[in-house]
């Protein structure tokens, strides 16, 4: 988790270099040019194979070390060679596709969107390498050196914003994309070849653990490409609506993650292997503990964010955004959007966990037949709201909320058909005291916000800004931690254990540090 906040942070601070950078006319247009490569991507490696590769490969270690290392080199060549086939055929297309992506823009920026769009191809390539190495790595549960993984792939896109934009403009971002994707491979060579990977220039493809893969690919690509769609579709729209409006969308998606990241992709990725360990082992009941127990965990981190990211969504622009080229329009557009995913991120960060229960059980079709009744909702409310109603890009993310919400329901009755039947109050009850908690609590953060703002703060300084959103924020969050404290909610109780613990830890590094010290004395 604490990698991935490095990772968060410094995509943060990619964007922020960009807003400083680039006015949100230009951003749209880097923006808009990720569309075709990271749809081809989701679409072929990070949605289908990662998925289908975790619990296959789990199940093969289980048998043979070296079989199962052999059947991950198979995999990595087949799917290296399709996606670089791939990257080559839109790389001679990219202009009409183009054009269908990002309607709303001028000739210009459509132009200048398909010469991005080709350099990004060569950085997902390499990106294919390392999300391997990170499907290898989580199977065998080490998480810290993947999180920092995509701390090196931020980090290139910085050093491309920094050195390479005043002098190839643009361009200079996209190129830091190929130097982080190359740099997010090679930090992980170490770990995968420690833990006993080697590459092999073989195609076996026709062994079962191949076939059990394209089994699951076949259907969760349906999955993947529904998704990828609805997400091809807010780019559509929020163009259409203006081209800076992809910049606004994109920049509240970003800080909307954050928390998701955090929280719902950790704990849910870190939760995989072991869900799909019991299942290996047959065992149901821990399978049903370790699911509720999660997401428990991941509901009582995620919903003061959701508070915090609502009262605050201003501030929080602002600090994050306040460029010299993003003025007070650009920060009003983004913080409402901001504000109107955000009613949908706990349960966004829900969702995460429960597909991926289902992937341990192996079962891909569930997942992807609600996640098309869901993203046929958004579709249909995005539509309604900016062509028929001709709202701003705000009601983008309010479809999308409704819809994610939605989903939550869906997985968790299929699940309980899946499982034999959840304890109805060991699911609802933790849920529900942090639900009202996290709701006064947003209550609470308003009242200081308000008052600090109009009677102490001038908050046309950064540091005044920095202050007044710190200061509220952890008033929020003292009056969230005392009501579940008062309502008795388990979660409290673990993550102090956890705290507990690491503060041991430090301190018998610390006391063994002395006592070898005063040895040498």
């Amino acid at each position: 988790m604490v990698t991935v906040a490095a990772s968060k942070v410094l995509g943060l601070v990619r964007d922020r270099l960009l807003a400083h950078t680039f006015t949100p006319d230009q951003t749209a247009v880097f923006f808009a040019a990720f569309r075709l490569p990271d749809l081809m991507f989701q679409l072929l490696i990070f949605g289908a194979v990662s998925v289908a590769f975790i619990p296959v490969f789990t199940d093969i270690l289980q048998k043979s070390e070296g079989e199962a290392f052999g059947f991950a080199a198979d995999i990595l060549n087949v799917v290296l060679i399709g996606f670089t086939a791939v990257s080559i055929a839109v790389f001679f297309l990219v202009q009409p596709l183009t054009n269908l992506i990002v309607p709303g823009f001028t000739m210009d920026q459509k132009v200048a969107t398909a010469g991005l769009t080709q350099i990004i191809l060569f950085g997902q390539i390499l990106l294919v390498i390392g999300s391997f190495f990170t499907g290898v790595s989580q199977s065998f549960q080490r998480f810290i050196i993947p999180a920092l993984a995509s701390v090196f792939y931020n980090a290139g896109i910085i050093l491309g914003i920094l050195f390479l934009a005043p002098v190839w403009g643009l361009s200079g971002p996209a190129y830091g994309v190929v130097l982080g994707a190359a740099m997010h491979g090679l930090a992980q060579i170490p770990l995968v070849t420690s833990l006993g990977f080697r590459y092999k220039f073989s195609f076996n493809i026709f062994s079962s653990g191949i076939r059990e893969v394209w089994g699951m690919m076949s259907i969760r690509t349906v999955g993947v490409a529904v998704e990828q769609i609805n997400e091809t579709v807010g780019i559509i729209l929020a163009s259409l609506i203006s081209s800076a409006s992809v910049t606004f969308l994109t920049f509240a998606q970003h800080l909307h993650t954050v928390p998701i990241g955090l929280f719902g992709a950790t704990l849910a990725q870190a939760a995989l292997p072991v869900l799909a360990r019991a299942k290996a082992k047959g065992e149901t009941e821990a399978f049903k503990g370790t699911l509720l127990t999660t997401m428990h965990q991941i509901l009582f981190l995620a919903l003061p964010a959701v508070a915090i990211l609502i009262v605050l969504r201003i501030p929080a622009v602002r600090l994050v955004f306040g460029a010299s080229q993003f003025n007070w329009e650009a920060t009003v557009l983004t913080g409402r959007t901001l504000a109107f995913l955000s009613i949908g991120l706990a349960a966004q960060s829900v969702v995460l966990l429960l597909a991926r229960s289902f992937y341990a059980l192996k079962d891909t079709k569930t997942p992807v037949l609600i996640s098309i009744s869901t993203v046929l909702l958004n579709i249909i409310l995005s539509v309604f709201f900016v062509r028929i109603l001709h709202l701003e890009v705000w009601s983008l993310g309010l479809s999308y909320s409704i819809a994610t919400i939605t989903s939550v329901p869906l997985f968790i009755g299929a699940l309980n058909g899946k499982l034999g039947g959840f304890n109805l109050k060991n699911l609802c009850l933790p849920a529900i005291k942090m639900v009202v908690a996290a709701g006064i609590s947003a209550v609470a953060l308003y009242i200081p916000i308000k008052l600090l703002d109009q009677l102490v703060f001038d908050t046309t300084k950064t540091v005044n800004l920095l202050l007044l959103t710190g200061i509220a924020s952890f008033f929020g969050l003292s009056v969230y931690l005392f009501l579940v404290w008062m309502m008795k909610v388990r979660e409290l109780e673990t993550f102090g254990n956890f705290i507990k613990k690491i503060y041991r830890a430090k301190f018998k590094v610390e006391s063994k540090e002395i006592i070898q010290e005063a040895g040498k004395v």
